[in-house]
């Protein structure tokens, strides 16, 4: 039996990933929420969260917004590019209805689809060191 749920390995779970996603990553971001995002080699994209205790100090209402963010993930999730992203709630997002959040979430998938789309030309392998000679 198959549940709709968010799968283990669309994840972000060890912190040497959000670790990574801090140092060298692309950026997106909007009224609610900010998102660092960067290429991984899995094929598929994955999806890590921070709400922190500045976004609302009530655990209820920052469990709203990680549900939510969850809910429109799991909805896009075959249609982003293979990318790790962190997404972060700004202090905004806490009285936010909900229809508005999944709105502004929906903009921002958008908008890492675009920037994706730009970036993803030929590329030179990053351990590729080699120059062009002419």
């Amino acid at each position: 039996m198959s549940t709709a749920g968010l799968p283990r390995e669309a994840r972000l779970r060890r912190p040497g990933d959000f670790a990574a996603l801090r140092t060298s990553s692309g950026r997106a971001g909007g009224r609610c929420f900010h998102m660092r995002y960067r290429d991984n080699d899995l094929g598929h994209a994955r999806l890590g969260l921070a709400i922190s205790k500045r976004v609302s100090k009530r655990a209820v209402e920052r469990n709203r917004i990680k549900r939510l963010l969850r809910e429109s993930f799991r909805r896009v999730r075959h249609q982003l590019p293979a990318v790790d992203m962190m997404v972060m709630a700004r202090e905004q997002a806490a009285g936010v209805p909900g229809p508005q959040l999944l709105a502004e979430l929906d903009g921002l998938w958008k908008k890492l689809l675009a920037s994706h789309a730009e970036t993803s030309g030929p590329l030179k392998p990053a351990d590729d060191t080699t120059t062009i000679e002419r």
